[in-house]
């Protein structure tokens, strides 16, 4: 009996690992990846609920930068973590486009289970104060007069804002010369140094500079005017019918997860972005809290890789481009 009793025991002391894992709780604290560097929109938005999103699991959040290849090595990090629940990713937009411009090791949908849209919002194509240019009309003339000689910089090759900018030099028969970085971080601050003199980029880590006078914006990707860029039009009335690129960010985890660890994760998550104070800091940044269930999110994400996908292709947009 006292050796049934002992064995009974430790089945169940080595089988509670599991069951705490299989009810969404984790022993050892969770990755979140951010595939930028430190200073950048999706690193600025993550440390905004990363707190409370710790609160509501009751668990340690740890941010692991892992910027690169257009956000592509933190994805590819991502794919290769294990569906355990430990390892979950903040994605932007060129998650995406990265789908059809680089060769992966992995496809999103397949590799990854959409939690939630977290927060989207407007890019904003933005100049130095020091330049000439006062409206999108009179850089439009300035690159028409010498072609292939103004530069815009962006977050990376192939992200949503590369691509953007890309369609609209195609359809307003105009060209610059594109600035790659290696995120939003170091681009903004060459921007704002004036050593580049164009920038598209989402308003959350350019608001300050548009407050403060030193980045002009001369035009914005929503449909029309927007609240985070006051008095600004859009690309789509300013002689661009229809253009639209707005930008987001979704949290991802890995496929194969167990589904009592993703609805753990999923009501934290949705806690922590109803937090009035996670979505007061994420609107003052420039953007807007978008929490969506998985499978709304699962279709945003699809239908975001085939539109861009297909401008991709058919404007022969390529990675070294």
């Amino acid at each position: 009996m006292h050796r049934r009793t002992l064995l009974t025991g430790l089945a169940a002391g080595l089988a509670a690992p599991s069951v705490l894992r299989a009810q969404g709780w984790l022993d050892r604290p969770i990755r979140l990846i951010v595939p930028f560097p430190p200073g950048g929109s999706t690193d600025t938005i993550a440390r905004i609920f990363q707190p409370k999103l710790s609160a509501a699991l009751g668990q340690s959040v740890v941010i692991d930068n892992r910027g690169g290849a257009s956000g592509s090595i933190g994805g590819i990090e991502m794919s290769r973590s294990a569906p355990d629940g430990s390892t979950w990713m903040l994605a932007y937009d060129n998650e995406a486009t990265n789908q059809t411009l680089l060769r992966l090791p992995y496809k999103a949908l397949e590799s990854f289970a959409p939690v939630s849209l977290v927060a989207d919002g407007p890019l904003a194509l933005v100049t130095h104060q020091s330049t000439p240019w006062r409206s999108l009309p009179e850089l439009i003339a300035a690159a028409k007069a010498a072609p292939d000689t103004l530069s815009f910089a962006s977050s990376g090759v192939g992200g949503l804002a590369h691509v953007a900018t890309t369609l609209l030099q195609q359809q307003g028969q105009f060209s610059l010369v594109h600035v790659p970085y290696r995120g939003g971080g170091p681009a903004v601050q060459d921007a704002v140094a004036g050593q580049v003199p164009l920038f598209m980029s989402n308003v959350v880590i350019i608001s300050q500079h548009i407050r403060a006078g030193t980045l002009r914006p001369l035009g914005v990707t929503t449909a029309g005017e927007t609240r985070h860029v006051p008095g600004v039009k859009s690309f789509a009335q300013q002689g661009f019918p229809g253009f639209q690129a707005p930008t987001w960010w979704a949290f991802l985890g890995r496929a194969g997860v167990p589904e009592p660890v993703q609805a753990r994760m999923r009501e934290a998550l949705a806690e922590a972005l109803a937090d009035p104070e996670v979505r007061s800091k994420i609107e003052e940044q420039g953007a807007d809290v978008r929490a969506t269930g998985p499978e709304e999110c699962r279709q945003f994400l699809a239908t975001e890789i085939e539109r861009w996908g297909r401008v991709i292709r058919e404007h022969n947009i390529r990675a070294d481009s």
